[in-house]
């Protein structure tokens, strides 16, 4: 079972060029950030029992941070955990995930989500009620531009006529796109164009009967990797016999002293799985 982190890295935390280093000097092996462009004042989100935490303000640019930890590291993966595909532009997005992919030598992924945060997404024009249809033809269109010469792409939400549009990914078909959420239609997403299923807020005792289904539909044995996992040892034994393929730990948004001495317990935690 390989490791790494998930995170929010802001203006007040560490900077991905000192966590970059710092997670391969530690052995973990993947850095996922997330992405909020802003949030609205007085935003009703609904989060877990208060509201949202101060990191969903002020969070870095996940594509500008995960190319400053590329240029210090040289094996780490870069995933956005995860990309807010309906609030970003698919043309723009497609090539800032292929400049990634192209600077960091093949080492983007590139995780995606519809979003919850409503009125985030209606600051981008975007209706929640048909998020899911944009999303999926968001990443149509953004896989159209990694792997086409002339690509083209028409349909309710993105229609552009044959265009040109490099770099293309170093990594081929494309980098791999990770999936996240639990329904039935982020299933068929997996089926669809997924490389691996990115579940969150799942506790590991119920993801046994999550993967069963999600692979009922995918019909493959699609590879799960656990986003913002917990690290005491009876989760870890949990993703282990589960054949989790990784996980990424919750790494709390700190200052660079506190949040090296966090990944210092992160990286202890694991040790005995490796």
């Amino acid at each position: 079972m390989k490791f790494g982190v998930s995170t929010f890295l802001t203006d007040e935390s560490i900077g991905p060029a000192v966590l970059g280093p710092a997670l391969e000097e530690r052995g973990l092996s993947a850095l996922f950030l997330a992405e909020h462009t802003h949030i609205p004042v007085g935003s009703e989100a609904p989060y877990p029992g208060h509201e949202l935490p101060r990191e969903y303000f002020r969070t870095l640019d996940p594509f500008l941070a995960l190319t400053a930890a590329a240029a210090v590291t040289r094996t780490l993966l870069l995933g956005t955990g995860i990309a807010l595909v309906t609030a970003r532009d698919p043309i723009i997005t497609a090539k800032e995930v292929a400049t990634l992919d192209l600077l960091s030598g093949g080492r983007a992924v590139f995780g995606v989500g519809a979003g919850w945060i409503l009125d985030e997404l209606r600051n981008h024009g975007t209706d929640p009620r048909t998020r899911g249809r944009l999303m999926d033809e968001r990443l149509r269109a953004i896989i159209a531009l990694w792997t086409q010469e002339k690509p083209e792409f028409h349909g309710d939400f993105v229609d552009f006529d044959p265009v040109h549009s490099w770099p293309k990914p170093v990594q081929r078909p494309h980098p791999p796109i990770y999936v996240g959420g639990s329904s039935e239609r982020t299933f068929a997403r997996l089926a669809e164009y997924g490389s691996a299923w990115l579940p969150s807020a799942i506790p590991p005792a119920e993801l046994g009967t999550h993967i069963d289904r999600m692979r009922q539909v995918t019909g493959t044995e699609t590879p799960v990797v656990v986003f913002g996992a917990a690290h005491d040892q009876e989760a870890l034994d949990t993703y282990a016999e589960l054949g989790v393929e990784r996980v990424l730990l919750h790494l709390p948004t700190l200052p660079e002293d506190e949040a090296l001495h966090a990944l210092d317990t992160l990286a202890k935690a694991c040790t005995r799985y490796r």
